[in-house]
């Protein structure tokens, strides 16, 4: 999130709070086809890994049809079933009018979609890491009140000074995140269910640590924003991840001013391991926080 320069005022054709029309009629043959070829190779890939609000939200979507979705027609279900909509944005929104939009329901996805020679690398969300990987999620209450919650705590972080430790609570659960069930550990994160190599990597590789979600223990890792994680974050329920975001953050801040970062990629002694990865893949590439 804060790592990435943004704009400070919204660009010509964006209103106050940068939203601006989807304009679906404007999207070629091509576009809709790049969608179409994402979602169904990603759909063959998250049948197993992927956690049941998230399934449930895709067929609840019908995010299938007729290729990039019109924000218009999904917002009826999904303000139906949660109370979140969906807009527009030009592109990465500065964190203020961020956290504005999910404390009140509303989800910034861009509109634009990557070209047919970048499926499998993009640096800036597009329309489908953003709605493919994210909206689904929206669908379930719980996950829903969560969100709104993380915005309204976002409002409080930016003006106690704490961004860079929630922006890694939003990277390791809303964008990377994992949980543990009866059928095994499934992706929740869009981060991964939307990149078909990270889909198998975080849940396949031996490399990354799989460790149980803690609240200070996550705001203390960094993380990457250039590659695959080195270490991912499972949550036992999505009630445990509401209940975290519940509480009173000023404390923990106070807390974490006294405690150094963990390194990138290493494991803590009070960490409940998983998976205790054996980091190959990330030995021989350098560190980018």
């Amino acid at each position: 999130m804060s790592e990435i320069v943004k704009p400070h005022s919204p660009p010509e054709g964006a209103a106050a709070d940068w939203t601006i029309d989807q304009g679906w009629d404007d999207y070629s043959a091509q576009d809709h086809q790049v969608w179409t070829t994402l979602y169904e190779r990603q759909t063959r890939l998250l049948q197993d890994r992927a956690c049941a609000p998230f399934l449930r939200g895709l067929d609840a979507l019908d995010l299938q049809r007729g290729g990039i979705p019109d924000f218009a027609r999904i917002n009826v279900e999904l303000e139906r079933l949660t109370g979140w909509r969906v807009v527009a944005v030009p592109g990465l929104v500065p964190d203020e009018v961020f956290f504005e939009h999910l404390a009140n329901r509303r989800f910034p996805a861009g509109r634009f979609i990557r070209g047919p020679g970048q499926l499998d690398y993009l640096q800036e969300p597009d329309v489908f890491h953003d709605v493919f990987g994210h909206v689904p999620m929206l669908t379930d209450p719980v996950f829903a009140d969560y969100m709104a919650a993380y915005g309204r705590g976002g409002r409080r972080a930016l003006s106690q000074g704490h961004l860079a430790h929630l922006a890694r609570l939003y990277w390791h659960t809303v964008e990377f995140g994992l949980m543990q069930t009866p059928q095994g550990l499934r992706i929740y994160g869009a981060g991964i269910v939307s990149s078909r190599s990270e889909t198998a990597f975080s849940l396949d590789d031996p490399s990354p640590h799989r460790v149980g979600f803690d609240l200070i223990r996550v705001m203390r890792t960094p993380y990457r924003i250039d590659d695959f994680q080195p270490t991912y974050f499972v949550i036992p329920s999505l009630e445990d991840l509401l209940e975290a975001s519940l509480q009173d953050f000023a404390p923990i801040y106070r807390q974490l001013d006294g405690l150094d970062d963990i390194a990138i990629g290493a494991l803590a002694a009070e960490d409940a391991v998983i998976h205790a990865g054996d980091q190959t893949y990330h030995r021989s590439r350098p560190v980018a926080q």
